[in-house]
Parts: structure tokens; sequence; C-alpha cells
């Protein structure tokens, strides 16, 4: 394991080191426990800006399996008792409208490597050992690094410090509930109605309340630098989320209604960072101000203009807009003109 995560340990160690000088040659003490605490926080910073285009991803696996709910259902339901051609139908269903359903995984998984390495990076100044690429001098200066009276590599297990315990404790509280809340303003804010009785839906509300009770079972094994590393990326998860239920909601979901709501209000589209987001995150119809859906399910039939019944033909000239009756009758024998067959006459 050591030898597979010390490359992401050395890139661990030298973004530290670059935050954590920006900060002493802004005036910070060297051995200081919020700078140290900085320096994670600007450690999440980097990392999360480098994972946008796989949170782009996420959010359009979501939604597309989001709005894929029903046709799972019926699938489901029709092959109950076929598991293997149940199977073979969701993956072509999957394959035809261009999901992924695992893509929504990725940015976690993803970081699952930066946060062990931060915590063997941390793991190895608590034992004042120098991991890959953490300059020697600085292993010191980290080791008695002190916040809040407590040193950011002991853990609650392996500390003697009421200081540290208690802080162990507050960080744990602080990561469930961000954790919690972002699962819950997806759940209520961002699924469309006809989702919420689905498999996924019902995935979500177990991993409601699961997340936060791991979280507050293993968090005490960990290092206090790495609950400041874990509680930094849940905030900016969490406001990072809360933006795109605002912007870009889900097709169909109360963000979106309300949404539109806001836009009847006001109108506009949201403005530029809106429009760009609304065409990273590939946002419907029924969040641009219009209805492309029926129960969160893409529209598959639409007038050309925008306007009267799905597939019906547009007005001619002025007819349906306070036109005389003599233009509409210019139209008229054109749309007929293949009835008028003189061997009908």
């Amino acid at each position: 394991m050591g030898q597979i995560l010390a490359p992401l340990e050395y890139v661990v160690s030298k973004i530290l080191q670059a935050w954590h000088s920006v900060l002493t040659a802004m005036g910070l003490p060297e051995a200081s426990g919020i700078t140290w605490a900085l320096s994670i926080v600007g450690l999440v910073i980097v990392m999360r800006i480098l994972l946008i285009p796989l949170f782009v991803r996420q959010i359009k696996a979501q939604r597309g399996l989001q709005v894929l709910q029903p046709e799972i259902k019926k699938i489901q339901e029709k092959y109950k008792n076929d598991r293997e051609r149940q199977s073979k139908e969701l993956m072509e269903l999957y394959k035809r409208t261009g999901t992924n359903p695992f893509a929504s995984c990725l940015p976690i998984l993803l970081q699952a490597p930066i946060f062990f390495s931060l915590f063997r990076v941390l793991n190895g100044v608590a034992h004042e050992k120098a991991p890959p690429g953490f300059p020697a001098d600085l292993v010191e200066p980290a080791f008695n690094a002190s916040l809040f009276g407590a040193r950011i590599s002991d853990t609650f297990l392996n500390t003697d410090s009421g200081a540290a315990r208690i802080l162990t404790i507050i960080l744990i509280v602080l990561m469930s509930a961000t954790t919690f809340t972002t699962q819950r303003q997806v759940m209520t804010k961002n699924m469309p109605p006809s989702s919420m009785d689905s498999p996924f839906a019902q995935q979500q509300k177990i991993l409601l309340y699961v997340f936060p009770l791991v979280f507050a079972v293993s968090g005490v094994n960990f290092p206090i630098g790495v609950l400041i590393y874990w509680l930094t990326t849940n905030i900016w998860s969490m406001g990072q989320q809360l933006y795109v239920i605002q912007r870009n909601p889900t097709p169909g979901s109360p963000a979106a209604v309300a949404l539109e709501k806001r836009r009847a209000e006001h109108g506009g589209h949201g403005g530029l960072l809106g429009r760009l987001f609304g065409r990273l995150f590939g946002r419907g119809k029924a969040a641009d101000g219009g209805k492309g859906e029926d129960g969160g399910g893409p529209s598959l039939t639409k007038g050309p203009g925008g306007g009267g019944a799905p597939g019906s033909p547009a007005p001619a000239g002025g007819a349906a807009g306070g036109g005389t009756a003599r233009t509409g009758q210019r139209q008229q024998p054109k749309r007929q003109q293949p009835k008028r067959q003189p061997r009908k006459r």
C-alpha cells in the first residue's frame, strides 16, 4: 500500500508545503496549528478544482438515472423473475440513453486515495518521520502544531489530551451534519416526484443515515488534520451542490419548479454563469423555463413553434394572431392541395 500511494503522498506533501510557504510568507507562524489547518484547506481547494470535470459527469449521471427511473422500474417489474434478462435490458437502456450508472461514484472513488495519502502523511508526522516529498525541517513544526490546544496529528484513540478529544468530537459532528445536509437537499429539492419511490431514491434514503453513522464510527481513528480535510471537502460539496440545485436543477424536481417561478417573476435565464453551468450540466428544458418532460421523463415530441400541442403545425401567417380570414384562405389551399384531384370532381 505504501509503494502504491507513495506518488500521491509526494504530491500531497508538496501541496501542503506550498500552501504552508505562502501562509508563512503572509506572516502566520511556521509551527502554528492554524497555519497547517489552512494548508490542509488549501489542499482541498486544489483537489476539488481538479475534480470539477468529474463532478460535472457525476451530476449528468445522477440526472440521467433520475430521469430513467420510471423506465428502470418498468423493466424491473417486467423481468422480476428473470434476473439475467433484467440486467441485459437495463444495460441496453443505459447504452441507448448514454447513461453511466457508475459515473456518480467517480469523485468519491478518486478522492479516496488522496484521503488515505493525507492520512499517511499526517501519520508519518505523528511518528516524527518525513513522508515522501515532505521536507525534514518541517516535520518537527508540523508535529508540534497545535490547534485549540490539540495537535493536528492527534487521534481520539491515541491521545491523552482532553482538548484533542473534544476537538475530534466537534469535527466528527460537523462532518456528519454536513454530509446529512448535502444528501437531504438532493433528495428533497433535486429529485422529480416520479423518482421518489424508485430503488435509486430508496438507496439515497439509506445513504442519508448510513454515511453520517460511518463517519461517526470511523472518525475516532483519524488524525485531526484528516478530519479537517474531510470537513472542508464536505462543506465544498454542500456549497457546490446547493449552487447546482438553485441554478441548474434536475428537470421536474421541486427546485426546477421554483427556478421557473423565479425566472417568470424576474425574467431572464439566470445570467452568464447560469447559462454556462446549464450547458455544462446538460440542463433540460424544464429547468430552462419550458416543460421538456412529464413527471421527470424526457420530452418525446414538441411542436415546431414551441407553443400549441406537441407535434402540431404552426399557425399560418397571422390567422392565429389577429390576421384576416383572407390571409388564412391563401394558405389553406396549399395544405389541402393533394385532396383536390380532377378525378374526384
